[in-house]
């Protein structure tokens, strides 16, 4: 009877230990579920915002000066010009520019103030913000000694102006046309600023040569023009320039019938190198006279 329990009991343990946790098997890694990883949301791409709209810089602002060459065969010999053109000309259609006339020296052509710079120098100050934009004509007097159907002066009023402002996109009128010369095209631009006052709001005289058959007329038209009507005058020379005793009788003449002009006098001759370093004094002068913000176009034909 002993044996029996003895057995029973020890069946019994075995029985226990055989369903111990020790044998329970354990459970592998993939029956545990795993914690869900928080997926990340898309970032947005460049396409989604929306762009911000730069303005494209004109590629004409960075082209070089513009220069053209025109003829007006409507005289013997036909009256040619250089003309030069502000940065943008041809793309911005609808804008209308003041005019500039520079007339050149005796023995030269219509390529010395180009040779001095100007196209150069006004291309700066124009991108610069210096300057308005602004058209610039040298109308040509080569055959200054030879007989023509009409003189320099006229063939610059009567042909070239007109042909400029029906050809070109101008400011047809007296606040934005000036005029101006060197040597005898300074002298030109005196008999043609004082005769046609009415036509320029400034008038450049850059050591003037005044002609002998205008020196008798100059009080003349001087006392001619009405009080008040004066162009912006401006007056300079070197004070080695060979012709300054003529161009300071003409200052004493303004200054004696009072008529407003600035004269100053320079170290430096009569030669290139006086003009050319001044070009960029020149060219502030005449722009400074022109009406831009008012500008009020002139139909065009």
């Amino acid at each position: 009877m002993m044996r029996l329990r003895l057995f029973f009991v020890l069946a019994l343990l075995t029985g226990l230990y055989a369903c111990s946790p020790a044998d329970q098997a354990t459970p592998t890694p993939s029956a545990i579920p795993s914690t869900p990883t928080p997926r990340p949301r898309p970032s947005p791409t460049a396409s989604r915002i929306p762009a911000t709209p730069t303005a494209t810089p004109l590629t004409c602002l960075n082209q070089p000066p513009k220069v053209e060459s025109g003829e007006i065969d409507t005289t013997k010999p036909p009256q040619q010009f250089l003309i030069y053109l502000p940065p943008c000309y041809g793309a911005e259609t609808d804008q209308r520019y003041p005019v500039l006339y520079l007339l050149h020296g005796q023995t030269y052509i219509d390529d010395q103030w180009v040779r001095l710079g100007v196209p150069q120098i006004a291309n700066q100050l124009i991108l610069s913000g210096q300057v308005p934009p602004f058209i610039v004509v040298f109308p040509d007097d080569r055959y200054w000694n030879l007989p023509t159907e009409a003189g320099f002066g006229d063939r610059v009023v009567n042909l070239v102006i007109p042909y400029v402002d029906s050809n070109y996109r101008t400011l047809a009128d007296r606040a934005h046309r000036a005029i101006g010369g060197l040597s005898l095209g300074g002298g030109w631009a005196a008999r043609i600023g004082m005769t046609h006052y009415d036509l320029f709001v400034s008038v450049g005289l850059h050591s003037p040569a005044i002609r002998t058959e205008d020196a008798p007329y100059i009080e003349e038209w001087i006392k001619a023009v009405p009080a008040g009507s004066w162009p912006r005058l401006w007056i300079d020379a070197g004070d080695q320039d060979r012709e300054l005793s003529s161009e300071m009788w003409l200052e004493n003449l303004l200054s004696y019938y009072q008529v407003p002009h600035e004269w100053h006098m320079y170290t430096g001759d009569h030669s290139e190198a006086y003009w050319g370093a001044h070009v960029t004094e020149y060219l502030q002068w005449y722009s400074a006279g022109w009406e831009v913000d008012n500008a009020t176009p002139t139909p065009q034909p």
